[in-house]
């Protein structure tokens, strides 16, 4: 119901704002919007096709774990983690191993991995969800611990760094380390105070307290190499990490002595049709974001946000970077345009062009996720899932924002 209102409100504002513009003037403004909601359609299409290669690949490798016994192995490792976090599920339950391996996935940075296992783990949860519309308790904590973005890796946002022509293309690493994992605590808080989950235990201690070890550990580590060489290493340890869970998978399945081939093929089957599913929410979600775009009512807000800085006395340079923190949460591509282009205006070593990278890597794209998660199950009734990840979001712009200014400011 929330994303029906919020999909309305796309619409009436950028009806609003655009009809204002052409009154002032401006009659190239309904035309952009229409070219937007055509070029945005076949945007959709194009992503969920580029994403069946993917998905088949992902679960197939998935279907091979689960009959080699890996999948469930793992899950009875993480259950006194996941039964408190995910108090819904049985412990033991193989979701569990679906949801680590799509946290993993992300941690890396490795995206084209990561949305495969995140909706392999959204089937297992929808088959014990009683009432298939509506989103449980379980899904909402496993999405807003995806849109809070935990991201050890950030690969991406260093190489359009270096090919922007940063000094130091690694130097916001640290800070978004930090700011990513301040921004993943916040998201499992707000969702845990919403669903009354008691979070004062010892298995999830244990896991902040990793948290904090690893995030410290990364910051060590990088502080003794150069930033070159680290950037090189994460890429090289993220993707033999990666290729050696599939080649766990496989040899899991021959020990196993499973007919390794056919359960690929059954379980790329399945990636195929999810695939499919996922189009008209994609559709429904981009062209939405879209029409808010070309109508000006980014430009509007972001200029807003820009006066009301100065009024209170604040920094153009924060303002400067909005637009990234703004449109994060509707669209990675569109962040990341957003992210370049502050970079082009501003320098990449300017305080902007860094914020702008922090932003773009402190948390995901909330709306994207629900759409195609949510989608690809058929949840119409999301409950608390957008409120609670879009609280994560204004966390870790927070977080981006105050770790910039410690950093770079």
């Amino acid at each position: 119901m929330v994303l029906n209102y919020i999909w309305i409100g796309f619409f009436a504002i950028a009806f609003l704002i655009a009809t204002v513009q052409l009154l002032l003037g401006n009659p190239d403004v309904f035309p952009a919007i229409m070219n937007s909601t055509f070029d945005n359609a076949r945007t959709a299409f194009e992503i969920s096709l580029g994403l069946t290669g993917v998905l088949s690949l992902w679960m197939g490798i998935m279907k091979i774990g689960e009959r080699g016994g890996l999948v469930s192995i793992l899950a009875r490792l993480l259950s006194p983690l996941m039964v408190r976090l995910f108090p819904e599920i049985p412990a033991g339950h193989p979701v569990f191993g679906h949801i680590f391996m799509n946290f993993s996935a992300n941690m890396l940075g490795l995206d084209n991995a990561a949305t495969p296992l995140g909706l392999k783990a959204m089937e297992g949860l929808q088959e014990l969800n009683k009432q298939k519309d509506t989103a449980t308790n379980a899904m909402i904590m496993f999405l807003v611990l995806n849109t809070s973005g935990l991201t050890i890796i950030p690969v991406g946002v260093m190489t359009y760094r270096a090919v922007a022509g940063a000094a130091q293309p690694t130097d916001v690493f640290i800070p978004i380390l930090i700011a990513t994992a301040i921004s993943t605590l916040a998201g499992m808080v707000i969702t845990a105070l919403y669903q009354r989950i008691n979070l004062f235990n010892r298995a999830v201690m244990m896991f902040v307290t990793g948290l904090c070890l690893v995030v410290s550990g990364v910051i060590w580590l990088s502080s003794q190499v150069e930033r070159e060489t680290m950037n090189q290493w994460s890429t090289v340890v993220a993707n033999v990490l990666l290729f050696s869970i599939i080649m766990a998978f496989i040899a899991a399945g021959v020990r196993k002595r499973i007919n390794v081939y056919e359960a690929f093929v059954e379980g790329a089957k399945d990636g195929f049709g999810t695939a499919v599913r996922i189009i008209p929410y994609l559709v429904a979600i981009l062209v939405a974001i879209g029409v808010f775009r070309a109508s000006g009512a980014m430009d509007f807000i972001v200029g807003g946000a820009g006066r009301l800085a100065e009024m209170l006395g604040g920094s153009a340079d924060y303002v400067a970077a909005l637009p990234t923190a703004l449109m994060k949460p509707l669209s990675g591509s569109g962040a990341r345009g957003m992210m370049v282009d502050t970079m082009q205006q501003y320098g990449p070593d300017s305080f902007a062009g860094r914020l702008s990278c922090i932003f773009q890597s402190t948390t995901d794209t909330t709306f994207y996720i629900l759409a195609v998660y949510f989608g690809s199950v058929g949840i119409r009734k999301t409950r608390h899932a957008v409120m609670a990840g879009l609280l994560t979001d204004i966390c870790g712009v927070i977080a981006a924002i105050a770790v910039a200014a410690i950093f770079f400011g």
